[in-house]
């Protein structure tokens, strides 16, 4: 019976590791959601709707307005 090949590199199974963070799913509500594209289309580089959010939070606990 032949041997299989065994090589000292491991491969690990699924998808990469992409970010570093917790993920925090939300369900937002129409009027919520129009809010901050509203305030998004504002924005000199028109951020992703996450990243809106991360940054409205940022504003929101630094007491900004």
């Amino acid at each position: 019976m032949k041997r299989s090949i065994i090589s000292g590199d491991k491969k690990t199974r699924g998808r990469p590791k992409t970010g570093v963070g917790t993920v925090i799913g939300q369900r937002w509500h129409d009027d919520a959601l129009a809010s901050i594209d509203e305030w998004r289309r504002k924005q000199p580089d028109l951020p992703s709707r996450a990243e809106a959010i991360r940054r409205l939070v940022e504003l929101g606990l630094r007491g900004r307005k």
